[in-house]
């Protein structure tokens, strides 16, 4: 039986060439494919280092787009033809929604396609991210990566500051790590 995906959009096959994705900021009509995108990825690529149990109750609440993120010109998707196959930012404010400090950015709601994992798309969209976010002039970068990205981010030159629990307004507490990369 052939693979189905959800956006009935083609999928480059593996071996395929991913020449022709093209990374750009993100917009509200994005809202529907950014919000696929998610749910995909982090259903796939968290369940080796999640319980089953709480991915279930997380998933309904990161596995959604952000408006505020589609909307802040530094979240961008990477998109082959009509299909987002990844997509990831940074904001000047927290996860939390709190006022950041001059300099300190936030990378936010990173995600690849399960599909094309392991390709190269992920680091080709945050070579763009970092690039906006040193343009802007944010030298020191925090994320709270999931236990599944560290070594990605790791990779791009973040460094882990320890273990940290997530809480969700479900009150589930959610492994991650936080890290950071400062330049200059």
């Amino acid at each position: 039986m052939p693979h189905l995906n959800p956006s009935h959009a083609p999928l480059a096959p593996p071996g395929a060439d991913l020449a022709d994705i093209e990374i750009r900021p993100a917009m509200p009509a994005d809202t529907e494919g950014v919000s696929r995108l998610l749910a995909r990825s982090y259903r796939a690529l968290l369940a080796p280092d999640y319980d089953p149990a709480l991915l279930r109750d997380v998933l309904p609440l990161i596995g959604q787009a952000n408006p505020r993120l589609l909307n802040c010109g530094t979240y961008f998707v990477a998109e082959q033809g009509e299909r987002i196959l990844a997509a990831g930012g940074w904001t000047d404010v927290t996860p939390h929604g709190r006022p950041g400090q001059p300099g300190v950015g936030h990378i936010r709601h990173v995600a690849t396609d399960p599909d094309i994992a392991r390709r190269g798309i992920g680091a080709r969209l945050m070579a763009r991210v970092l690039r906006s976010a040193a343009a802007a002039g944010m030298d020191d970068l925090r994320c709270q990566s999931t236990l599944t990205a560290a070594p990605f981010y790791e990779s791009l030159g973040f460094t882990s500051l320890g273990r940290i629990d997530v809480r969700f307004p479900t009150g589930a507490l959610f492994p991650a790590i936080q890290m950071r990369r400062v330049s200059g």
